[in-house]
């Protein structure tokens, strides 16, 4: 048997989620698990804990760069796991309309995922921009900082100096065009030295959920530490050139 759905709600309102309020939510189904009712029970859960009054979020963009995207077929990357899959198929939830997407249920979904595509992904007038200007929650479910979206739009916000080419697939009077565009892209491994940053502020609430560990943070909470050391060192999160790592240096050798 697994938790059940109002179970995991009380943890979530333990970790200090707010009813009400707008929550995006980075989740790994497989470290909560067991759950019942599976993805589905957990979305439950974290729609109950913000209340009828909450606006849920999660990414929905799709891995294929090359194909049409589709918000009713199209199904998210695979590397934001079952949740994220699930969430943008259930009854009454919204999404964007571009591959970029994100999805959203709650009184904001559509203040959220109404901008056209945003290129790079992350500036203000996007999804995750707009959970930033309602000073919506960041909660990590069983991930870690560098699944955090959010950081990537202080690194926007900072003017960091490096974009590396990137494109994605729109449909423009019923035909298929390539958007070719220079993204603050890395390996986001560095994004863990948020955790410290956040923690040494008291700006951080941790616990379990389920099975995993969570981190809950205010979306402009982690945009403001993360700017603070930005403005210190704009690469503070590219790994050194002796660590040779690939998608790091392709971003330092774009440095303008």
């Amino acid at each position: 048997m697994g938790a059940e759905p109002r179970e995991i709600e009380v943890q979530l309102r333990a970790l200090g989620i707010r009813q009400g309020g707008v929550l995006v939510a980075h989740t790994s189904f497989r470290a909560v698990r067991p759950v019942e009712g599976g993805p589905t029970g957990l979305i439950e859960a974290l729609r109950a804990a913000i209340g009828p009054a909450g606006t849920l979020v999660m990414m929905s963009s799709t891995g294929n760069d090359d194909e049409p995207f589709d918000p009713k077929r199209t199904p998210a990357s695979a590397d934001l796991g079952v949740t994220a899959d699930t969430f943008w198929r259930l009854p009454g939830v919204l999404r964007s309309n571009h591959p970029q997407a994100f999805a959203a249920a709650g009184p904001q979904a559509e203040r959220i995922t109404q901008d056209p595509v945003p290129l790079p992904p992350h500036i203000a007038e996007s999804p995750i921009g707009r959970v930033h200007e309602l000073d919506g929650q960041v909660l990590l479910l069983g991930v870690g900082h560098d699944a955090n979206t959010t950081i990537h739009l202080a690194e926007l916000f900072a003017g960091v100096p490096y974009g590396v080419p990137r494109h994605c697939t729109v449909v423009q009077d019923g035909r298929p065009v390539r958007l070719d565009y220079l993204e603050n892209d890395h390996c986001c491994e560095r994004f863990a030295q948020v955790d410290d940053w956040l923690r040494e502020r008291g700006l951080q609430s941790e616990g379990r959920v389920g099975n995993a560990h969570a981190r809950l943070a205010r979306a402009r909470d982690v945009v403001s530490v993360a700017l603070e050391h930005l403005a210190d060192d704009p690469l503070v999160f590219l790994h050194p050139p002796s660590a040779r790592c690939t998608e790091c240096d392709e971003a330092r050798r774009s440095v303008r």
